[in-house]
């Protein structure tokens, strides 16, 4: 089993010891730990526990703080234990909290900043199996805390000096119902999603919320957009995944079979899929077959870019299909390192108006910096009703590529970085870009290796215009690894 502390959050599996997995003492720890680092951050806060202070000044100091963090949470089973464990932490750390319930990540991401909260805690293992869960942190402005803020919180949490509030300046509890609403209210306020089109269309709908949240927020978006014609494949949000989570296409023989049997009676113009907290979007086409999670993003890219001109920004591991949708609306699209932080850091320095990553990832910076599954569904069926394109077909306007993903576990001994400077060393004439791990492009694609943080591996991908010449691009560089 697994307890895995990164910049993403602290994600763990249910059970076990202390420190190797996401035990009830490990979610009071790091929940204290981000509280004494937001205090800390704010100058409201002195982790110096040597100096004397006098009861009353140190009461007088705890209401001054009047700290607020919001708390929602995916549906998996140990979530409603750990919103518990969360919320009395963050209480007896005389903070007032604000429990918004079952939701989804770009809600709780949306609803910090509604509620003006100074923080927000998602309980969620995103897409990993029902045995994981996770604690996912935001600052103020319902963003993902930094790289330097997640490693001074490890730093806190591995010292475990922690202060809680006396009796009387403990933290208040409050529960509010309707943060997916507001969520989708925000969305329908775009200017891009036309809801009159849409519900003109008369699309019939079938999505996949694999037992989670998405069984929630979706049909209430759908309503709201118009669409009267769907199905719900495991909708219901009882938190047993009926299938693994992660939305690729290895995983949706379901949703996948269910379409292609209703085609000759064309019952479905499309179908969505997304991940427990709803953040990654997945697209199936009206004959069953995938679109692919790469074309999520280039999809949506291109339907902004048609209406509205501004740079784009995806990570270095997603297809160079973005690229070509940019180039043909005369933007720029820039490169980030994997992780929505680095992304979302990115498109804030070139001012982009649209980006994401290649997992079904979808940011729209006007509604808020975060990838959101809500708001790709809305812009792709507003695509879909303003150019009565079938979902296959709007595939077809972007070129084909072909993306292989692949793991090198490492022999004992090996030095990463080394390794990784011997690869940009022997394609030095190819200019390898080393911001995140080495990325080679080459004429017929593109080869990427990146170190795992929490694996003794290496992660790479290849791309290219076919399956065959984009396995060739992979070993060539293998090779090179021991």
């Amino acid at each position: 089993m697994a307890l895995i502390k990164s910049i993403s959050g602290i994600r763990g599996t249910i059970g076990g010891a202390i420190g190797d997995n996401l035990t009830p003492i490990d979610v009071v720890k790091f929940t204290s730990a981000f509280v004494t680092m937001m205090k800390e951050e704010r100058g409201t806060f002195s982790l110096n526990f040597e100096r004397e202070t006098c009861e009353a000044s140190r009461v007088s100091l705890s209401k001054s703080l009047n700290f607020k963090i919001l708390v929602g949470r995916d549906a998996r089973i140990s979530g409603e234990i750990i919103n518990s464990l969360v919320c009395i932490t963050l209480q007896s750390m005389g903070v007032d909290v604000i429990d918004i319930g079952l939701s989804t990540t770009p809600t709780v991401e949306m609803a910090v900043v509604k509620h003006q909260a100074d923080g927000g805690i998602i309980i969620t293992a995103s897409h990993n199996p029902m045995e994981w869960n996770a604690l996912k942190l935001l600052n103020e402005k319902g963003e993902f805390i930094s790289a330097e803020e997640g490693k001074r919180l490890l730093e806190i949490a591995e010292k475990e000096k922690f202060s809680y509030a006396a009796a009387e300046q403990l933290g208040t509890l409050t529960k509010y119902e309707h943060a997916i609403e507001d969520h989708i209210h925000e969305i329908l306020k775009l200017d891009l999603v036309d809801v009159n089109a849409i519900q003109n269309a008369n699309f019939s709908v079938i999505f996949d919320a694999v037992n989670s949240t998405g069984g929630i927020a979706i049909p209430m978006l759908l309503k709201k957009l118009g669409v009267t014609n769907y199905q719900a494949l495991y909708g219901e949000p009882t938190g047993i995944f009926p299938h693994n989570p992660e939305p690729l296409p290895e995983h949706l023989h379901k949703i996948s079979s269910v379409m292609k049997n209703a085609a000759s009676e064309k019952w479905y113009d499309v179908g969505f899929v997304v991940d427990p907290d709803v953040d990654r979007l997945a697209i199936v086409m009206e004959n069953g077959e995938m679109f692919g999670e790469e074309y999520t993003l280039v999809a949506v890219a291109d339907y902004v870019l048609s209406n509205k001109k501004g740079n784009t920004v995806s990570n270095l591991s997603s297809s160079k299909a973005l690229q070509d949708v940019s180039e043909k609306h005369g933007v720029t699209c820039f490169a980030a390192a994997v992780g929505e932080v680095n992304v979302v850091e990115k498109m804030k320095d070139t001012n982009a108006i649209i980006g994401g990553e290649g997992n079904g990832g979808v940011i729209l910076p006007e509604l808020h910096y975060g990838r959101d599954a809500l708001v790709g569904i809305a812009l792709f069926l507003s695509f879909m009703a303003k150019t009565k394109l079938k979902c296959s077909e709007i595939k077809e306007l972007y070129p084909k590529y072909v993306i292989l993903k692949h793991k090198i576990e490492l022999n004992k001994g090996i030095h990463v970085q080394e390794l990784l400077q011997k690869v940009v060393q022997k394609y030095a004439d190819y200019h390898p870009n080393t911001m995140d791990g080495v990325k080679i492009n080459f004429e017929n694609g593109w080869v990427h290796l990146r170190p795992s943080n929490t694996e003794p591996i290496i992660r790479i991908y290849a791309e290219a215009d076919n399956a065959k010449e984009a396995e060739k691009l992979m070993l060539n560089v293998m090779k090179d690894i021991p």
